[in-house]
């Protein structure tokens, strides 16, 4: 019975994983600044949806390698999601992406949400083109997320 239990949890963590490789998005230099945000805020709104935490792995395929290094490694990333500062984004309603800042190399964007609990937050999302060598080159990935500034009820 325990070769069979040992034999249903290695096939389906295995299944599970090259499952999740195929379904999430990879950074591809063609995806605009927008793009990257937009691809990020949408899983997050249906983080488990078509499997657990998807949203959030999601958005750490986007994560800059800089960002990653401070945040990560994905199981740290999926509990710095669900603390105070960012559980808001997990499953949220809606939310509105506006640029405020952009050149070359960088874009910043104000992210407000409305969150499960129908209540507003801001965030500043920040995106940065990577220039270093590799598969990501000049591929836009976010540098930075803000905690959560709430601004109120929905009415």
């Amino acid at each position: 019975m325990k070769k069979i239990s040992t034999f249903i949890f290695i096939y389906f963590f295995c299944f599970h994983n090259v499952y999740a490789d195929n379904y999430l998005l990879k950074p591809n230099k063609n995806y605009k600044p927008a793009n990257v945000v937009e691809i990020q805020l949408n899983a997050l709104k249906n983080n488990n949806k078509p499997f657990i935490n998807a949203g959030i792995k999601q958005t750490w395929e986007f994560a800059h390698p800089l960002n990653r290094q401070s945040t990560g490694p994905l199981p740290k990333f999926i509990k710095l999601l669900n603390n105070k500062s960012y559980k808001n984004l997990l499953n949220h309603i809606e939310h509105n992406i506006v640029e405020i800042y952009k050149s070359e190399k960088k874009f910043v964007y104000e992210v407000i949400i409305l969150d499960k609990e129908k209540k507003y937050y801001k965030y500043q999302w920040i995106v940065e083109k990577f220039l270093n060598e590799g598969n990501l080159y000049n591929c836009w990935l976010t540098t930075s997320v803000s905690s959560a500034s709430p601004l109120g009820d929905s009415v």
